[in-house]
């Protein structure tokens, strides 16, 4: 309201000054004399004397004469007036490059003055932005005024004759008026500059811009730059109308563009606008190079149909509805009129007078003050517009926060139980760690191993109830836990267990707390293990737990979990229905899994051996047979069989391995059959390669194709893994017994067999576990075990070989228990073949000189 009280207030002040301005331009205190004018071709230069000889003198209508954009020079003559009141010319119109001021009085020349703005403003009589030319008006009667004019820009002339005092009365009058033009200008400008300031909205900085370029341009055009600017630099006043008139366009092109957000409601319309502001640009580069009077006529005739286009957009915008463009339309209106007039005056189309010499200065204050307005009603309403889209927003804000929070809370809690999930326990055990490194935190990991067996048998549906409740009872028992942590609350309800996946739970305990209340842990871990009451039926679970401690087992909630889990699957944990984790239990970790691809690169790149160790026969002193035992030389660094083995058996590849073995070893009963050494090779076989189906097959194929080796290849299968399975074991063992294939129970005295299974192998050999061996010496239970352990095989029907022989007292011990071979260090440490043919040649040669006569 202020800036339409402000604007309303200039506007009055602009009225009551018009009509001052035109009593103004028709105060000249004399009749203008008649004038003649005599245009001369470029190129052609006459002097004074010869202008007035010429006989191609025209009589010019009137004293305003506008020749628009001509290269001629232009010449003027009128007699001095009479009336010695008369005593200064004024051309008022600034933009003429070269005027000569010639005085003569009876054809003799008394005074010569040239000025224009290609000469520096202080070069001029009098110091006016019009050209002023004081003469003394007491002389003789024929004296007469000659004027040469020429320009590259529009030639206009608009001659006066006054009287100095009158003049400058009037002169002040009419500078006030365009004080107060440049002061509504500049108000505006400053006004808009604060609001861009306060607000940081472009449109407003481009208002600025826009009106700054027309304050420029017209400054130029009435010579008020040029007396307050650069008064000692013409070329600067030049160039500076060429620059000012296409960056004044491309500026206001750019704020309607903004201010009718013509991009989102009119994009044809603004592709056009684009193009003209790409145009004007282009003209305000061009105009720097070539000549003035071509560049101002292409820069004059480039605004004309940009400033039509400024007057176009508005109608066009407000008769779809755009209330801003109101506005716009009446001050851009006002603006183009003005331009236009003065245009079409520069071109010579119009005459001179107040109107066409001042239209752009009438129509730009105009527009100044509307589309000032219209600004401020543009903050008004864009304010209520964002106070409406802020509260909205707000409400938004809140709604989706709200909806977010609960989004958060269900993507943290298992949407069956209810439980905290996965993410959530990783989370919270993750902050316990960080608040509390060095305390000892439990991770404990519940599985329901039976859960699978239930869901085939009561169906999914029943499978959830009963979840649901095991959710419960597990959240009841475990809360009364000693050292338990809480998980946090939701929906009213506190949890201290998670739900890991639908068959695992989860909880953290203070590992020190929980520790020392051992009475309160196994009645939890009962209470856990029962049965679930469900539609009448006990039905069992089958709950694991499996426990990790950080920060020995790891100090970040993934670890601690995945090695919870490792315990959790553990045989210990079957056995008792809980275990810790241990490190050297762990057939998971990383380094293993990255030993997996080094073994299956080592099989089909032929890095693995194998290396052989002596069986000797305590009757006779021969030796009998080789172990043959893998080894992976290669593998930096070192790892042992055993290791190897189980990740092969775990992961598969004890398949190619075996299959491997068999046939190396093979070739290596060949070579030792080549070197004179019949011998028997054992091999060890993995529980895994007795599930196998096609195993017996494999074998069969393989020893029919070397006949030579039948019999003499025995197969080593230990008696723990025959206990994991001892249907299928066997069943393998007969087949591998049918296919001539001799079998030999390893480790034997190390796992939980019966005699009754032991007599159903096809076995000839039993290998007493060196456990038995190592303390024989020493151990009298150890001696009753072993010797009773001979009898029973020898009446069983089987030879006995005793492991792990390291010395001399034990092998005599053991031939006088009458076991029938020993195998161990005492003979030789397991040897690749070619030490090994080395080892039984030098066996072979002490043999035959012990049995020379001496």
């Amino acid at each position: 309201m202020v800036t339409r009280f402000q604007g309303s207030r200039v506007l009055a002040v602009l009225m009551l000054l018009l009509p001052l301005a035109f009593g103004s331009r028709g105060a000249e205190t004399f009749r203008f004399p008649d004038i003649e004018f005599l245009r001369v071709p470029p190129g052609v230069h006459l002097s004074p004397s010869e202008v007035i000889a010429s006989d191609d003198w025209l009589p010019l209508g009137n004293s305003s004469p506008n020749f628009g954009y001509t290269r001629d020079t232009v010449w003027f003559r009128f007699d001095v007036p009479a009336n010695r009141q008369a005593d200064l010319l004024e051309v008022a119109y600034s933009q003429l490059d070269y005027i000569s001021f010639y005085l003569l009085d009876s054809g003799e020349l008394v005074d010569t003055v040239t000025t224009g703005d290609r000469y520096p403003f202080a070069q001029r009589p009098v110091l006016n932005r019009h050209f002023l030319f004081p003469f003394n008006p007491d002389g003789g009667k024929n004296r007469e005024i000659l004027l040469e004019i020429r320009t590259e820009g529009t030639l206009q002339a608009p001659m006066s004759l006054w009287n100095t005092r009158a003049f400058f009365a009037h002169a002040s009058v009419e500078e006030q008026l365009h004080a107060v033009y440049y002061g509504i200008l500049i108000s505006v400008i400053f006004f808009n500059l604060f609001v861009f300031f306060a607000l940081r909205e472009p449109v407003y900085l481009l208002y600025v811009l826009s009106t700054l370029g027309y304050l420029l341009l017209i400054s130029n055009l009435n010579g008020t730059a040029f007396q307050l600017l650069w008064p000692e630099s013409p070329e600067i006043q030049n160039r500076a109308m060429l620059f000012t008139v296409p960056l004044a366009v491309v500026f206001t092109l750019l704020f309607s563009r903004s201010f009718l957000k013509l991009e989102q409601t009119a994009p044809n319309l603004n592709r056009i606008v684009l193009g003209f502001i790409a145009a004007n640009a282009l003209v305000a580069v061009v105009t720097g190079i070539i000549d003035y009077s071509n560049a101002i006529r292409i820069t004059v005739a480039m605004a004309i149909p940009s400033t039509l286009l400024l007057t176009v957009i508005g109608p066009l915008q407000w008769m779809r509805g755009k209330p801003q463009a109101s506005y716009y339309t009446i001050a851009w209106g006002a603006l183009s009129l003005g331009s236009a007039i003065t245009a079409a005056n520069k071109y010579g189309m119009l005459p001179n007078n107040f109107i066409t010499t001042y239209g752009m200065e009438i129509g730009s204050a105009f527009e100044a003050m509307l589309l000032a307005l219209a600004l401020a009603a543009r903050i008004y309403q864009e304010r209520q517009e964002k106070v409406e889209a802020r509260e909205a927003e707000l409400a938004a804000i809140a709604a989706r926060r709200s909806a977010e929070l609960k989004l958060i809370e269900n993507a943290l809690h298992n949407t069956l139980t209810g439980l905290p999930n996965r993410a959530s326990f990783e989370m919270h055990v993750n902050d316990l760690i960080h608040q509390a490194p060095h305390t000892r935190h439990g991770i404990v990991v519940i599985h329901m191993n039976n859960l699978q067996s239930v869901t085939k048998t009561l169906g999914h549906q029943n499978t959830d109830r009963i979840l649901e409740r095991v959710s419960q009872n597990l959240n009841a028992i475990i809360g009364k836990l000693p050292g338990i942590i809480p998980l946090g609350q939701h929906n009213g309800r506190s949890f201290f267990v998670a739900c890991l996946d639908p068959e695992t739970f989860a909880f953290v305990v203070n590992a020190n707390l929980t520790e020392n209340a051992g009475r309160s842990v196994m009645r939890a871990l009962e209470a856990v293990r029962r049965p679930v009451d469900y539609l009448g039926m006990q039905i069992p679970l089958g709950a694991q737990l499996g426990i990790a401690v950080s920060p020995a087992h790891g100090t970040d909630a993934t670890s601690l979990i995945r090695r919870a889990s490792i315990a959790e699957s553990s045989e210990r944990a079957k056995e008792r229905g809980m275990a810790y984790y241990k490190p050297s239990r762990d057939s998971y970790s990383a380094g293993r899994l990255t030993m997996v691809s080094k073994l299956q690169q080592a099989l089909a790149n032929n890095e693995l051996e194998l290396h052989l160790q002596p069986k000797l026969n305590l009757a006779s002193g021969q030796v009998a047979g080789l172990e043959v035992l893998i080894r992976w030389p290669a593998r930096q660094p070192s790892v042992c069989a055993d290791e190897f083995i189980m990740l092969a058996e775990q992961t598969g590849l004890i398949k190619p391995l075996t299959r491997w073995v068999l046939e190396r070893s093979l070739q290596i009963r060949s070579c030792l059959l080549e070197h004179g050494h019949v011998l028997d090779l054992s091999l060890n076989i993995s529980p895994a390669n007795l599930r196998e189906p096609d195993f017996p097959d494999f074998v069969n194929r393989t020893m029919n194709a070397h006949p030579g080796h039948v019999g003499a290849v025995i197969f080593e299968v230990t008696e723990t893994s025959m206990m994991q399975d001892p249907a299928n074991a066997l069943t393998a063992l007969n087949s591998l017994a049918n296919a001539g294939i001799p079998v030999s129970i390893d480790d034997f005295g190390s796992g939980y067999s019966s005699l009754s299974y032991i007599k159903q192998l096809p076995a000839s050999e039993i290998k007493i576990d060196r456990s038995l061996i190592t303390d024989l010496v020493t151990g009298e239970e150890d001696r009753v075990i072993v010797q009773t352990t001979i009898n029973m095989c020898h009446s069983l029907g089987y030879r006995v070989v005793a492991e792990g022989v390291e010395d001399e007292a034990t092998a005599s011990l053991l031939k006088g228990m009458g076991c029938d071979m020993i195998q161990g260090y005492l003979l030789s440490r397991p040897l690749p073949l070619e030490q090994m043919l080395v080892w039984l040649a030098q066996r072979q040669e002490t043999a035959v000189k012990q049995q020379l006569p001496g």
